[in-house]
Protein backbone atom coordinates (compact mmCIF):
# COMPACT_ATOMS: atom_id res chain seq x y z
CA UNK A 1 0.00 0.00 0.00
CA UNK A 2 2.92 2.27 0.61
CA UNK A 3 4.44 2.12 -2.35
CA UNK A 4 1.40 2.41 -3.96
CA UNK A 5 1.10 5.72 -2.21
CA UNK A 6 4.56 6.86 -3.58
CA UNK A 7 3.77 6.02 -7.01
CA UNK A 8 0.05 7.71 -6.83
CA UNK A 9 2.25 11.16 -5.58
CA UNK A 10 4.81 10.48 -8.23
CA UNK A 11 1.69 10.77 -10.81
CA UNK A 12 0.28 13.69 -9.44
CA UNK A 13 3.81 15.55 -9.53
CA UNK A 14 4.17 14.28 -13.41
CA UNK A 15 0.80 16.19 -14.42
CA UNK A 16 2.03 19.36 -12.65
CA UNK A 17 5.13 19.25 -14.88
CA UNK A 18 4.59 17.56 -18.26
CA UNK A 19 6.28 19.06 -20.11
CA UNK A 20 9.74 19.37 -18.40
CA UNK A 21 9.09 15.54 -16.99
CA UNK A 22 8.84 14.73 -20.29
CA UNK A 23 12.01 16.22 -21.61
CA UNK A 24 13.74 15.03 -18.79
CA UNK A 25 12.73 11.60 -19.50
CA UNK A 26 13.39 11.79 -23.16
CA UNK A 27 17.07 12.82 -22.46
CA UNK A 28 17.54 9.57 -20.43
CA UNK A 29 15.64 7.73 -23.09
CA UNK A 30 17.96 8.99 -25.39
CA UNK A 31 21.16 8.62 -23.67
CA UNK A 32 19.99 4.74 -22.33
CA UNK A 33 20.11 4.50 -26.22
CA UNK A 34 23.12 5.84 -26.65
CA UNK A 35 25.25 3.71 -24.37
CA UNK A 36 23.61 0.29 -25.32
CA UNK A 37 24.02 1.50 -29.20
CA UNK A 38 27.74 2.43 -28.51
CA UNK A 39 29.04 -0.75 -26.69
CA UNK A 40 27.00 -3.23 -28.69
CA UNK A 41 28.45 -2.09 -32.21
CA UNK A 42 32.26 -1.50 -30.25
CA UNK A 43 31.34 -5.47 -29.16
CA UNK A 44 30.29 -6.23 -32.56
CA UNK A 45 33.30 -4.10 -34.52
CA UNK A 46 35.96 -5.83 -31.97
CA UNK A 47 34.40 -9.49 -32.63
CA UNK A 48 34.73 -8.88 -36.27
CA UNK A 49 38.01 -7.72 -36.46
CA UNK A 50 38.96 -10.58 -33.95
CA UNK A 51 37.30 -12.90 -36.93
CA UNK A 52 39.46 -11.71 -39.67
CA UNK A 53 42.26 -11.89 -37.72
CA UNK A 54 42.07 -15.37 -36.98
CA UNK A 55 40.97 -16.39 -40.45
CA UNK A 56 44.54 -15.17 -41.29
CA UNK A 57 45.90 -17.25 -38.75
CA UNK A 58 44.55 -19.25 -35.86
CA UNK A 59 46.90 -19.02 -32.97
CA UNK A 60 49.96 -19.85 -34.83
CA UNK A 61 53.61 -19.03 -35.19
CA UNK A 62 54.76 -18.26 -38.87
CA UNK A 63 58.21 -18.07 -39.61
CA UNK A 64 60.12 -16.31 -42.24
CA UNK A 65 64.25 -16.29 -43.18
CA UNK A 66 66.03 -13.15 -43.32
CA UNK A 67 70.01 -12.34 -43.09
CA UNK A 68 71.86 -11.74 -39.91
CA UNK A 69 72.90 -8.62 -38.73
CA UNK A 70 75.75 -9.50 -36.33
CA UNK A 71 78.87 -11.18 -37.13
CA UNK A 72 78.79 -14.82 -35.14
CA UNK A 73 81.71 -17.61 -35.18
CA UNK A 74 83.93 -15.84 -37.81
CA UNK A 75 80.80 -15.53 -40.42
CA UNK A 76 80.42 -11.93 -41.62
CA UNK A 77 77.04 -9.70 -41.48
CA UNK A 78 74.62 -9.69 -44.12
CA UNK A 79 74.79 -13.82 -44.69
CA UNK A 80 70.85 -14.77 -45.90
CA UNK A 81 69.18 -17.45 -44.11
CA UNK A 82 67.64 -20.03 -45.84
CA UNK A 83 64.96 -22.89 -44.97
CA UNK A 84 64.20 -26.41 -46.78
CA UNK A 85 61.33 -28.92 -45.77
CA UNK A 86 64.38 -30.55 -43.36
CA UNK A 87 64.08 -27.15 -41.27
CA UNK A 88 60.70 -27.57 -40.50
CA UNK A 89 60.91 -31.24 -39.46
CA UNK A 90 64.00 -30.16 -37.02
CA UNK A 91 61.69 -27.61 -35.59
CA UNK A 92 58.98 -30.48 -35.08
CA UNK A 93 61.77 -32.73 -33.55
CA UNK A 94 63.02 -30.63 -31.57
CA UNK A 95 60.47 -27.89 -30.09
CA UNK A 96 58.35 -30.35 -27.56
CA UNK A 97 56.00 -27.51 -27.25
CA UNK A 98 55.25 -27.24 -31.07
CA UNK A 99 52.29 -29.56 -31.78
CA UNK A 100 52.18 -29.30 -35.77
CA UNK A 101 54.50 -27.60 -38.48
CA UNK A 102 53.54 -26.93 -42.11
CA UNK A 103 56.17 -25.76 -44.43
CA UNK A 104 55.37 -23.17 -47.00
CA UNK A 105 56.17 -22.34 -50.63
CA UNK A 106 54.98 -20.21 -53.12
CA UNK A 107 54.53 -18.46 -56.80
CA UNK A 108 52.89 -15.30 -57.93
CA UNK A 109 51.85 -14.70 -61.00
CA UNK A 110 50.79 -18.39 -61.78
CA UNK A 111 48.72 -18.24 -64.66
CA UNK A 112 45.19 -20.58 -63.89
CA UNK A 113 42.87 -21.27 -67.08
CA UNK A 114 39.69 -22.82 -67.78
CA UNK A 115 39.16 -22.99 -71.61
CA UNK A 116 39.01 -19.16 -72.17
CA UNK A 117 39.02 -17.69 -68.69
CA UNK A 118 42.27 -17.21 -66.67
CA UNK A 119 43.27 -15.76 -64.23
CA UNK A 120 47.12 -14.53 -62.02
CA UNK A 121 47.40 -15.52 -58.63
CA UNK A 122 49.41 -16.41 -55.79
CA UNK A 123 49.99 -20.36 -55.51
CA UNK A 124 50.82 -21.48 -52.52
CA UNK A 125 52.27 -24.58 -51.56
CA UNK A 126 51.66 -26.66 -48.22
CA UNK A 127 50.75 -30.16 -45.90
CA UNK A 128 46.79 -30.36 -45.26
CA UNK A 129 47.32 -29.69 -41.61
CA UNK A 130 47.25 -26.16 -43.46
CA UNK A 131 43.56 -26.30 -43.63
CA UNK A 132 42.98 -25.84 -39.88
CA UNK A 133 46.21 -23.49 -39.29
CA UNK A 134 44.63 -20.91 -41.75
CA UNK A 135 40.93 -21.80 -41.80
CA UNK A 136 41.06 -22.93 -45.29
CA UNK A 137 37.93 -24.88 -44.51
CA UNK A 138 36.33 -25.92 -47.72
CA UNK A 139 32.25 -24.98 -48.96
CA UNK A 140 29.75 -28.10 -49.36
CA UNK A 141 30.80 -30.63 -51.52
CA UNK A 142 34.02 -30.23 -51.96
CA UNK A 143 37.32 -30.77 -49.27
CA UNK A 144 40.99 -29.69 -48.72
CA UNK A 145 44.30 -31.44 -49.44
CA UNK A 146 44.66 -34.42 -47.61
CA UNK A 147 47.91 -36.77 -47.03
CA UNK A 148 47.51 -39.25 -50.06
CA UNK A 149 47.22 -35.84 -51.67
CA UNK A 150 51.08 -35.14 -50.73
CA UNK A 151 52.22 -38.75 -50.60
CA UNK A 152 51.44 -39.63 -54.29
CA UNK A 153 51.98 -35.64 -55.30
CA UNK A 154 48.64 -35.22 -57.27
CA UNK A 155 47.81 -32.40 -59.02
CA UNK A 156 44.85 -31.19 -57.35
CA UNK A 157 43.87 -27.57 -56.29
CA UNK A 158 41.90 -25.77 -53.97
CA UNK A 159 40.92 -22.49 -54.85
CA UNK A 160 39.66 -19.21 -52.89
CA UNK A 161 35.86 -17.88 -53.74
CA UNK A 162 37.58 -15.40 -55.42
CA UNK A 163 39.41 -17.39 -58.29
CA UNK A 164 37.09 -19.79 -58.45
CA UNK A 165 34.61 -16.87 -59.70
CA UNK A 166 36.94 -15.63 -62.41
CA UNK A 167 37.29 -19.30 -63.80
CA UNK A 168 33.79 -21.11 -63.47
CA UNK A 169 31.15 -18.33 -62.87
CA UNK A 170 28.23 -19.50 -61.22
CA UNK A 171 28.99 -23.23 -62.37
CA UNK A 172 30.35 -25.69 -59.29
CA UNK A 173 34.02 -26.54 -60.48
CA UNK A 174 34.37 -29.26 -57.56
CA UNK A 175 35.98 -32.16 -59.80
CA UNK A 176 36.65 -30.22 -62.70
CA UNK A 177 39.66 -29.29 -64.51
CA UNK A 178 41.88 -26.20 -64.27
CA UNK A 179 45.39 -25.58 -65.84
CA UNK A 180 48.48 -24.65 -63.63
CA UNK A 181 50.76 -23.05 -66.19
CA UNK A 182 49.82 -25.27 -68.61
CA UNK A 183 49.17 -28.26 -66.50
CA UNK A 184 45.82 -30.18 -65.78
CA UNK A 185 45.51 -30.23 -62.49
CA UNK A 186 41.58 -31.20 -60.64
CA UNK A 187 39.91 -28.87 -58.49
CA UNK A 188 39.02 -30.76 -54.88
CA UNK A 189 37.53 -27.96 -52.77
CA UNK A 190 36.79 -24.39 -52.73
CA UNK A 191 37.07 -21.60 -50.18
CA UNK A 192 33.77 -20.14 -48.97
CA UNK A 193 33.74 -16.36 -49.16
CA UNK A 194 35.47 -14.75 -45.57
CA UNK A 195 36.64 -11.63 -43.89
CA UNK A 196 40.77 -10.86 -43.65
CA UNK A 197 41.86 -8.02 -41.64
CA UNK A 198 45.46 -9.27 -41.82
CA UNK A 199 47.05 -11.35 -45.06
CA UNK A 200 50.51 -12.77 -46.32
CA UNK A 201 51.03 -13.10 -50.04
CA UNK A 202 47.27 -11.36 -50.63
CA UNK A 203 43.72 -12.58 -49.27
CA UNK A 204 43.05 -15.98 -48.82
CA UNK A 205 39.62 -14.99 -51.42
CA UNK A 206 42.05 -14.95 -54.01
CA UNK A 207 44.98 -18.09 -53.48
CA UNK A 208 44.78 -21.54 -55.10
CA UNK A 209 46.90 -24.04 -52.88
CA UNK A 210 48.46 -27.03 -54.16
CA UNK A 211 50.68 -30.19 -52.09
CA UNK A 212 53.79 -28.99 -51.35
CA UNK A 213 55.19 -32.04 -52.63
CA UNK A 214 53.05 -31.27 -56.28
CA UNK A 215 54.85 -28.38 -56.56
CA UNK A 216 58.32 -29.40 -55.43
CA UNK A 217 57.98 -31.96 -58.46
CA UNK A 218 56.90 -29.62 -60.80
CA UNK A 219 58.85 -26.33 -60.35
CA UNK A 220 62.09 -28.06 -57.84
CA UNK A 221 62.29 -25.34 -55.64
CA UNK A 222 64.38 -26.63 -52.81
CA UNK A 223 63.83 -23.40 -50.42
CA UNK A 224 60.66 -22.23 -48.28
CA UNK A 225 59.16 -19.15 -48.10
CA UNK A 226 58.19 -19.68 -44.43
CA UNK A 227 57.75 -22.13 -41.84
CA UNK A 228 54.46 -22.15 -39.91
CA UNK A 229 54.32 -23.89 -36.34
CA UNK A 230 50.96 -24.16 -34.00
CA UNK A 231 51.77 -23.94 -30.56
CA UNK A 232 50.32 -26.98 -28.06
CA UNK A 233 49.56 -23.83 -25.75
CA UNK A 234 49.00 -20.51 -27.62
CA UNK A 235 50.65 -19.13 -24.50
CA UNK A 236 53.66 -20.28 -25.33
CA UNK A 237 54.92 -18.30 -28.30
CA UNK A 238 57.27 -16.79 -26.27
CA UNK A 239 59.05 -19.74 -25.52
CA UNK A 240 58.56 -21.31 -28.91
CA UNK A 241 60.02 -18.55 -30.12
CA UNK A 242 63.29 -18.36 -28.18
CA UNK A 243 63.79 -21.96 -28.82
CA UNK A 244 63.30 -21.42 -32.64
CA UNK A 245 66.38 -19.28 -32.73
CA UNK A 246 68.27 -21.34 -30.43
CA UNK A 247 67.54 -24.86 -32.80
CA UNK A 248 67.97 -22.93 -36.49
CA UNK A 249 70.71 -20.69 -35.23
CA UNK A 250 72.38 -24.00 -33.83
CA UNK A 251 72.43 -25.46 -37.67
CA UNK A 252 72.45 -22.17 -39.96
CA UNK A 253 75.55 -21.00 -37.77
CA UNK A 254 73.52 -17.47 -36.40
CA UNK A 255 73.38 -15.78 -33.07
CA UNK A 256 70.67 -17.15 -31.08
CA UNK A 257 70.45 -13.24 -29.78
CA UNK A 258 70.28 -12.05 -33.59
CA UNK A 259 66.74 -11.16 -33.80
CA UNK A 260 66.98 -9.40 -37.22
CA UNK A 261 68.33 -13.18 -38.57
CA UNK A 262 64.54 -14.06 -38.82
CA UNK A 263 61.39 -12.66 -38.71
CA UNK A 264 58.55 -14.15 -36.30
CA UNK A 265 54.84 -12.90 -36.10
CA UNK A 266 52.92 -14.75 -33.35
CA UNK A 267 49.36 -14.18 -33.66
CA UNK A 268 48.07 -15.36 -30.21
CA UNK A 269 50.34 -12.33 -29.26
CA UNK A 270 48.47 -10.44 -31.76
CA UNK A 271 45.24 -11.08 -31.14
CA UNK A 272 45.98 -10.57 -27.21
CA UNK A 273 47.29 -6.85 -28.14
CA UNK A 274 44.28 -6.22 -30.67
CA UNK A 275 41.84 -7.29 -27.60
CA UNK A 276 43.66 -4.68 -25.21
CA UNK A 277 42.98 -1.79 -27.84
CA UNK A 278 39.60 -2.67 -28.28
CA UNK A 279 38.75 -2.97 -24.79
CA UNK A 280 40.14 1.14 -25.01
CA UNK A 281 37.77 1.42 -27.22
CA UNK A 282 35.02 -0.40 -25.71
CA UNK A 283 35.85 1.68 -22.00
CA UNK A 284 36.09 5.13 -24.18
CA UNK A 285 32.70 4.62 -26.22
CA UNK A 286 31.15 3.44 -23.01
CA UNK A 287 32.37 6.36 -21.01
CA UNK A 288 30.72 8.93 -24.03
CA UNK A 289 27.78 7.32 -23.84
CA UNK A 290 27.84 7.04 -20.07
CA UNK A 291 28.46 11.12 -20.29
CA UNK A 292 25.24 11.52 -22.49
CA UNK A 293 23.13 9.65 -19.94
CA UNK A 294 24.86 12.25 -16.96
CA UNK A 295 23.60 14.83 -18.32
CA UNK A 296 20.19 13.69 -18.36
CA UNK A 297 21.03 12.52 -15.14
CA UNK A 298 21.56 16.28 -14.14
CA UNK A 299 17.89 16.90 -15.91
CA UNK A 300 16.26 14.60 -13.17
CA UNK A 301 18.03 16.07 -10.35
CA UNK A 302 16.67 19.43 -11.67
CA UNK A 303 13.04 18.60 -11.78
CA UNK A 304 13.25 16.76 -8.12
CA UNK A 305 14.71 19.87 -6.79
CA UNK A 306 11.47 21.78 -8.53
CA UNK A 307 8.97 19.08 -6.85
CA UNK A 308 10.74 19.47 -3.72
CA UNK A 309 10.44 23.06 -3.92
CA UNK A 310 7.15 22.85 -4.90
CA UNK A 311 5.68 20.37 -2.36
CA UNK A 312 7.66 22.50 0.90
CA UNK A 313 4.27 23.03 2.42
CA UNK A 314 3.23 19.52 2.07
CA UNK A 315 6.53 18.14 3.26
CA UNK A 316 6.22 20.26 6.10
CA UNK A 317 2.77 19.23 6.96
CA UNK A 318 4.13 15.45 7.20
CA UNK A 319 6.78 16.60 8.90
CA UNK A 320 4.07 18.01 11.07
CA UNK A 321 1.97 14.53 11.97
CA UNK A 322 4.94 12.83 12.53
CA UNK A 323 6.55 12.20 8.78
CA UNK A 324 9.99 10.58 9.57
CA UNK A 325 13.05 11.97 7.73
CA UNK A 326 13.75 8.85 5.93
CA UNK A 327 10.37 8.59 4.78
CA UNK A 328 10.63 12.04 3.07
CA UNK A 329 13.87 10.94 1.26
CA UNK A 330 12.54 7.62 0.36
CA UNK A 331 9.96 9.62 -1.67
CA UNK A 332 11.97 11.80 -3.13
CA UNK A 333 14.31 9.00 -4.10
CA UNK A 334 11.47 6.64 -5.42
CA UNK A 335 10.49 9.21 -7.84
CA UNK A 336 14.02 9.86 -9.25
CA UNK A 337 14.53 5.87 -9.64
CA UNK A 338 10.65 5.82 -11.40
CA UNK A 339 10.94 8.30 -13.66
CA UNK A 340 14.94 7.29 -14.68
CA UNK A 341 13.46 3.52 -15.17
CA UNK A 342 10.72 4.95 -17.30
CA UNK A 343 13.15 6.39 -19.33
CA UNK A 344 15.77 3.36 -19.06
CA UNK A 345 13.36 1.16 -19.96
CA UNK A 346 12.14 3.24 -23.06
CA UNK A 347 15.83 3.60 -24.33
CA UNK A 348 16.36 -0.17 -24.15
CA UNK A 349 13.57 -0.63 -26.40
CA UNK A 350 14.77 1.70 -28.50
CA UNK A 351 18.16 0.54 -28.73
CA UNK A 352 16.95 -3.84 -29.29
CA UNK A 353 14.62 -2.30 -32.22
CA UNK A 354 17.47 -0.49 -34.19
CA UNK A 355 19.98 -3.58 -33.36
CA UNK A 356 17.60 -6.02 -34.70
CA UNK A 357 16.81 -3.67 -37.80
CA UNK A 358 20.40 -3.59 -38.35
CA UNK A 359 20.46 -7.11 -38.45
CA UNK A 360 18.02 -7.53 -41.25
CA UNK A 361 20.21 -5.61 -43.33
CA UNK A 362 22.15 -7.49 -45.81
CA UNK A 363 26.10 -7.51 -44.69
CA UNK A 364 27.34 -7.19 -48.52
CA UNK A 365 30.70 -6.01 -49.07
CA UNK A 366 32.69 -2.92 -48.15
CA UNK A 367 32.27 -0.99 -44.98
CA UNK A 368 29.04 -2.96 -43.30
CA UNK A 369 31.12 -6.40 -43.62
CA UNK A 370 34.05 -4.77 -42.78
CA UNK A 371 32.39 -3.01 -39.25
CA UNK A 372 30.11 -6.07 -38.47
CA UNK A 373 27.04 -6.27 -36.38
CA UNK A 374 26.22 -4.95 -33.58
CA UNK A 375 26.20 -7.26 -30.53
CA UNK A 376 23.89 -7.22 -27.63
CA UNK A 377 25.68 -9.28 -24.92
CA UNK A 378 24.54 -9.45 -21.16
CA UNK A 379 27.28 -7.27 -20.36
CA UNK A 380 26.15 -4.19 -22.03
CA UNK A 381 23.17 -4.83 -21.00
CA UNK A 382 24.38 -5.39 -17.33
CA UNK A 383 26.40 -1.68 -17.86
CA UNK A 384 23.57 0.20 -18.85
CA UNK A 385 21.28 -0.96 -16.49
CA UNK A 386 23.64 -0.59 -13.51
CA UNK A 387 24.62 3.00 -14.67
CA UNK A 388 20.77 3.53 -14.85
CA UNK A 389 20.24 2.74 -11.13
CA UNK A 390 23.16 4.96 -10.10
CA UNK A 391 22.35 7.97 -12.07
CA UNK A 392 18.61 7.45 -10.89
CA UNK A 393 20.00 7.30 -7.14
CA UNK A 394 21.97 9.69 -7.56
CA UNK A 395 19.64 12.28 -9.10
CA UNK A 396 17.67 11.84 -6.32
CA UNK A 397 19.41 11.81 -3.07
CA UNK A 398 20.87 15.25 -3.04
CA UNK A 399 17.23 16.55 -3.44
CA UNK A 400 15.86 14.41 -0.78
CA UNK A 401 18.41 15.54 1.47
CA UNK A 402 17.11 19.02 0.80
CA UNK A 403 13.29 17.34 1.41
CA UNK A 404 14.51 15.80 4.79
CA UNK A 405 15.53 18.69 6.31
CA UNK A 406 12.79 21.14 5.51
CA UNK A 407 12.07 22.38 9.08
CA UNK A 408 8.38 21.54 9.57
CA UNK A 409 7.28 25.30 10.67
CA UNK A 410 8.84 27.68 8.25
CA UNK A 411 7.47 24.86 5.31
CA UNK A 412 3.80 26.04 6.62
CA UNK A 413 4.75 29.46 6.43
CA UNK A 414 6.40 28.99 2.89
CA UNK A 415 3.22 29.99 0.16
Amino acid sequence: MHIWMLFREFIEDIKKQKLRAFLTTFAITWGTMVVILLMAFGAGLAFRMREGLLNAADRIVTIWPNQTSVKYQGLPIGRRIRFTEADAELLQQSIPMVAQVCPQQGKHGTRLRNGSRTALTYIEAVYPNFEFMRRMYPAAGGRFLDEMDLQQKRRVLFLGSEIAGELFGDESPIGKSCEVDGLPFTVVGVLPKKLQTSMNNGPDNRRAVIPYSTFHSIYGWRYLNSIILQPANPLEGKRIKEEVFRVLGRKHRFDPADDKALFVWDTAEFVAQQEKVFLGLNIFLGVVGGMTLLIAGVGVANIMYVVVKERTREIGIKRAVGAKRWHIMLQIIFESLLMSSAGGVAGILLAVGIIKMVWMIPAGEGAMEFLGRPLLSNAVMAAAVSLLALIGLFAGIFPARKAARIDPVEALRYE
